[in-house]
Parts: structure tokens; sequence; C-alpha cells
């Protein structure tokens, strides 16, 4: 019976996964949010349809190694922990830490408690932030690789603090070498461990895939997720921190993107039971009496963390705006807090009071998160505009280059591929531009390559007039962030209704909202790929250049109507169809066994015969504009031909009428 017993309590769980992650995806909204609400419904403490926790727990641990595993498969340090990274995160972490600890000394708590109560509020949600990043299409704007980098750099320190949590639950016996003790065996362990997986797994992973058999494949990628869990569990270290390691040994396989895609059905079931069993965990009466306690805790904590960010990144980005979006959207508690906080319950760090009431501002700031994301810009704006008044704008790249006169210029927001790609071309024509950007480290990698380029928002109106905006001819936006997009074509447009400013998106939904903020032109970059594949197609069929053009120019001036589904006016679709049937150019190559090789154009009669014109001829890389009826073809020439596409094809079976060899 108690087998009958697990299968209804797993039903029940599976069922509350199943709902709550269609429902919040209709609502748009992080599916954890709704797991961890859902843990305190269904749970011992709500309703009670779940009361035996002990199998739901095993099934989170499972969740919590998939989930960690998965993201070692996506971890990158080349890519994410940049310098500016590495210096943001390991400041945020340790003030954060350093700061908890002081908080916490004057109210009693031990100094080894103050420490793991920093490490507990440092950590915030990797899973929530992406996520909800991913939705607003932030996550390529620089807010969204900065925190992207931050998130993965917290995780990344978990390694070291779970290493420390049984030094720390030694009451009296805290030292900074016993901790140094632990780190360096727990390094040790890790490095044979990876050794270990680098030396085998490459090699057994090429092995199996050999075998072309999916299912085997994803069995084995499972085996070796939990077995090096396993071994690090042996070993004293967490199962979590052996899947972690598993994850990053594969990631640099060539097998990395076909696991994750094979993992991720698997981590998202049972990371969604990992976060029920973590809101099954909350104790609904101690909410109900200890409400102002929880209040006073999430309020500490988004408050302590969130200033801690804010003056990171003020100070490293010059930017106030970026320093407030990205404080309200890494002041939650993380996912991996709640794992380092069963630990460290599990030596003494956390009584259950003390734990109940971090689990409570944990879970209330986890849902909070997505609201204080949608209001940071604003916030940030608001904030900005009270602050510009009060202080000096923004140091640029160099002092001269912010003051001289240039008139004519074109101002490049972003130094991407896109605009490193325009400022390449207008240098070599010659055309005077300047470059804004506030990544730090494409602003030093472009100064080392000697490009001139200016550090600074161009949200801010007094950086645009910094740039010379009062005197440009354009400005390109060139971000992939679409609330700083929006905000600075409505700057650059109150400070000059007359400039003429182009806009690159990666979203269709912009297009219309950005025409309205008086944005000049905008590119969507699928449109755009869809535009030059349509051309290449066409070209292919040998449809002239002018025609293609046209219907080029056609999609651009209706806003690539055409390409969103809208109807285009019946007009321009007339004109189109005239100009795709009336009369056109195309080119004739004249070959050694024509029968029309040495034959004048009036023995070859063909205006009278085809209705074509031949509008030059050339012969050896020499153009002859319009021949006289007395030119006589020799094999090589070529033909410009005029006329409508049934004339051209008719004048190309006279002029070669065994192998036409049309060329356009």
């Amino acid at each position: 019976m108690s087998e009958i017993g697990f299968l209804k309590e797993l039903l029940i769980v599976l069922t509350a996964t199943v709902s709550i992650a269609f429902l919040f995806q209709k609502l748009k909204l992080p599916a954890i949010v709704g797991f961890l609400l859902t843990g305190v419904i269904i749970g011992p403490n709500g309703l009670q349809l779940i009361r035996n926790m002990d199998q739901v727990e095993i099934l989170a641990e499972i969740g919590v190694v998939l989930l960690l595993f998965t993201i070692g498969l996506e971890f990158s340090l080349g890519e994410f922990l940049r310098r500016s990274v590495i210096w943001a995160g390991s400041l945020q972490i340790l003030l954060t830490t350093l700061v908890v600890m002081m908080v916490s000394l004057p109210l009693g708590y031990p100094i080894e408690a103050g420490i793991f109560f920093g490490f507990l509020v440092s950590l915030s949600s990797t899973a929530i932030v992406l996520k909800v990043y991913n939705d607003r299409g932030e996550i390529h704007a620089l807010q969204g690789r900065l925190a992207t980098g931050i998130l993965l750099f917290q995780d990344l320190c978990m390694v070291p603090m779970m290493l420390s949590v049984p030094v720390l639950g030694q009451s009296g016996r805290f030292s900074f070498s016993l901790i140094g003790g632990a780190l360096i065996k727990g390094v040790v362990v890790i490095l044979l461990v990876t050794l270990t997986a680098r030396t085998l797994l490459p090699w057994l992973l090429r092995q199996v895939a050999l075998l072309r058999n999916r299912e085997l494949f994803l069995l084995f990628v499972i085996f070796i997720c939990l077995g090096t869990a396993w071994l690090t569990s042996e070993a004293g270290l967490s199962l979590a921190l052996g899947a972690f390691i598993a994850g990053l040994v594969i990631s640099e396989s060539e097998f990395s993107h076909q696991i994750v895609a094979d993992i991720i059905p698997l981590r998202d079931s049972f990371s969604g039971i990992f976060f029920i069993s973590i809101g099954m965990l909350l104790q609904l009466d101690f909410l109900r009496h200890d409400t102002f306690t929880v209040l006073g805790s999430l309020a500490l904590i988004v408050g302590i963390k969130g200033a801690l960010i804010l003056i990171v990144f003020w100070w490293l980005y010059r930017s106030l705006r970026l320093g407030v979006v990205l404080a309200l959207s890494l002041a939650q508690i993380g996912e991996f807090s709640f794992i380092l906080a069963q630990a460290g319950r599990g030596y003494g760090l956390l009584s259950p009071e003390e734990e109940q009431t971090f689990l409570a501002a944990s879970i209330l700031s986890m849902v909070a998160t997505p609201f204080l994301i949608a209001g940071g810009h604003r916030l940030a704006f608001g904030l900005e505009q009270v602050v510009s008044g009060r202080s000096a704008p923004a140091p640029m790249a160099e002092g001269k280059e912010a003051g001289d006169p240039t008139t004519g210029h074109v101002i490049i927001v972003g130094y991407g591929l896109n605009g490193q790609n325009l400022a390449r071309v207008l240098k070599e024509v010659g055309i005077l531009y300047r470059t804004l950007e506030l990544d730090l480290d494409l602003v030093r990698r472009a100064r080392a390559s000697g490009e001139i380029i200016s550090f600074g928002d161009g949200t801010r109106a007094e950086v645009l007039q910094m740039m010379g905006v009062g005197q440009a001819r354009i400005l390109v936006v060139a971000i992939s962030d679409p609330v700083a997009t929006a905000r600075i074509v409505s700057q650059a447009r109150r400070l000059r209704p007359d400039l003429y400013v182009i806009v690159r998106t990666r979203y269709v939904a912009e297009i219309e909202h950005l025409y309205r903020l008086g944005a000049s032109q905008v590119i969507p970059e699928e449109f755009e790929t869809s535009v030059e594949i349509f051309a290449r197609v066409l070209q292919e069929y040998h449809i002239p250049r002018n025609v293609i053009s046209l219907q080029v120019d056609l999609i651009r001036k209706e806003h690539y109507g055409t390409l969103r589904g809208l109807s285009l006016q019946g007009k321009r679709l007339d004109e189109l169809s005239q100009f795709l049937a009336g009369t056109t150019t195309d080119t004739v190559l004249i070959v050694r066994d024509s029968p029309s090789v040495g034959r004048s154009l009036e023995e070859l009669q063909l205006r009278s015969k085809s209705g074509v014109t031949v509008i030059a001829a050339v012969r050896h890389g020499v153009s002859t504009t319009n021949p006289g009826p007395d030119f006589r073809l020799e094999a090589g020439d070529v033909l410009v031909l005029l006329g409508s596409h049934k004339e051209l094809d008719q004048a190309g079976q006279i002029l070669c009428p065994q192998s036409p060899e049309g060329e356009s």
C-alpha cells in the first residue's frame, strides 16, 4: 500500500507541475514562481494533499542534480566571465557577504552564521532572471549579458561556499585557515574527478555516439551525470557539485548541444518538482503569525542586495539606469540558496525558525522578481531625471573628442557587429563618425585596436549632446536593448526634430512603435535576412536586378508589411505586376556554334521577329552603344537586349537556338 500511496502523491505533484507550467506559460510568467506557490498550497502545511515529503525530496534531489548538470553544460567561461563580469561578480558577493555579516553581528549571531547568511543572500535566481529577460527580449541587451555573466559567476562561487559550510558549522572552531584547508581538499577532489572525466568521457561519448542509438546515448549521459554526482558525494562533497563538474567537462565536447536538447525536458520536469518541494517547506502558520518578521527580512534582503548591486554597476559603468535595472533584476534569493540552506541546516547554521523566515522571504522575493524587472526601466529613467540636474554627465572617452565641433557626422550607438561594420565602411569612404558604447569590454578592445570610441549611456540626453547630436547628420542605433533603443530615439527626436535616425531591431513588434517615436528608418534583422534570401532566389531565376530592387524597395517602404502578413495597397501591387510583366533588360552571350556568328543585325531582323532592341554590344571588354544594322556578330560577343520577358526569350532562341546561354 505504501507504493500506491507514493504513486498517488507523485500523480498529484506531476498534475500540479503540468498545470502550473501550462498556466504560467499562457500568462507569460516564470513557471518557477508558480511551482513555489503550488508547493505552499498542496504541501503538508497547506491543503495537505502531500503529507509525506520523503519521496518528493528524493525526486527534488534528482531535479537539483539535473539542473546543475545542464547549467554546467551551458556554462562558458570564455563567453560570460569577462573581466568586467569577474570584477562586478566578485565585488557583489564579497560586499553582500560582508554587509550581511556586519548586520547579523549586532543581532547576536556568531561570525560563522553571519558569513553563512551572507552566502545565502549573495546568490540570485538564474532560472527566473534569465527566463524573464528572455521573454522581455532583453537577453542580448547589455543588462541581459551582464546579468547572465553575474548569475553564472554566482553559480560557480557556490562551489567554495558549499565547501565552506562544514567548517562554518564547527561552532567555536572557526578560522580562515580551516576554510582554506577545506577549500584545498575540495579543489583536489574536484581536480581528480575532472581529470578522470576529461580523460575518459570524450572517448566514451564518442564510442556510444557511434552506435547511433539515441536512447542508449541519453541513458549514458544520465549515467555520467548521476555517477559523477555520486562520486563527489562519496568524497564528502555534494551531489549537485558533482553534477555541475560533469556538465562542465561535457560542455567542451562536440556532443554538448545534443545532450542539452535531450536533457532539458528531464531537467524541467524534475526541477519543477524541486521548486514545489521548496514551497512545501514553508509553514503557513509561521508566515501568518510572523508576517512582519518575514516582510522585514524581505525588505532587508532586497534592500541590502539591491543597493550594493546598484553601487557596483553605477561605479563600474557610470550609468544609473543600468545599475537600477540590474539591482532590481538580481535582488531576489536564488534557487541554489535553498540547496545551501539545506546543507547549513544539517550543520546547525540555521534554526527551524530562521529557516522558515528565510524560506518565506526568499519565496516572496522570487515571486516579486518579474514585477521588479518590469518596473526597473521606468524607475531608472525617473531617477536619472532627478539625479541629472544635480550631477555632471558621465565622462566620455577623451575630453578632446567630446569637444570637437564636428558637423555632418554620423553617431553610432552600439559597437557590436553591426556598429563595427558600419564604422569600418565609414572610415574607408572618409565619412566622419563618432561611436558610443556602454560595454566596458567592447570599449577596451576597440581602443586597443585604434578605434576612437566614447564610453557612455545613449539614453541620456546630455550624453547625446556631448556626442554632437546637434551637428550630426545621421544617428544609427545598433544595440540589442529594445527599451534603451526606444529611449534613445525619443531623446534624439526631442533634441533634433530634423535628425535622420536609423534603428536596427531584432524584434518585429518594435517596428511601428519606433516609427511612432520618430525613427526615420527601422531595419529589423529577421526581415532583412528574408529580403536577402528572396533576392538571391530571384537572381537564380534570372529575374532582372531592377525588378528585384523594385520589390525590395516596395517592401521597405511598406515597413515590411508584406513579410508581417499585412495587406499592401492595391495600387502598388498593380504597379509591381506591371513592372514584372513590362520592359526590362537582359544579356545574351553569342557562343561559337551559334548560327548568328558572322551575320549582321540587319540580317538577323531581331526587332521584327522578336520585338527586342539591341541597346549595346560588348566585344573584348569594349562596349558599343546602339550598334548599327551593319554590326556583325562574333563568337564571344555579349548583346544587351531591351524588351519584355517573352520577347527576350524569343530573341534568345534566334541568337542561340540550340543551347541558349542567357545570362542576367
